[in-house]
């Protein structure tokens, strides 16, 4: 079965940093088109960032330089480092995954990822 599992979220003034971690089990990482998601209430997911099987990356336009996805090779887990956080970042985040094959542009589909974590929320506020 394949697992996806996030962590790292958490509550971080305007500014800050944090760091998202995606542990995958029953599912190999580095053979699959990963991308790391976000909600907030009331509207439908967004892409923010994408890794493809080749390690190239793609990011939704308003990352704007600030966040930066990666993958832990040894342990088989997907990152997201965000940067100068803004409020409107506030949001669950979730990390998703399909087949070998990426379509990077954005706006992503969120429909064509079949794996999903069960999200970690991240709240930026003073």
């Amino acid at each position: 079965e394949e697992l996806l599992e996030e962590s790292g979220g958490g509550l971080v003034q305007p500014g800050g940093s944090l760091l998202l971690s995606c542990a995958a089990s029953g599912l190999d990482s580095s053979n699959h088109c990963m991308a790391w998601f976000r909600q907030v209430p009331g509207k439908g997911r967004e892409g923010v960032a994408l890794r493809n099987i080749d390690g190239k990356t793609n990011y939704a336009g308003f990352v704007k330089g600030r966040f930066s996805i990666s993958r832990d090779n040894d342990k088989n887990i997907l990152m997201l480092r965000m940067n100068n956080l803004e409020p409107d970042d506030s949001a669950m985040y979730y990390c998703a995954g399909r087949g070998r094959t990426c379509d990077r542009s954005f706006p992503l589909n969120h429909s064509t990822y079949a794996y999903w974590g069960q999200g970690t929320q991240v709240t930026v506020s003073t």
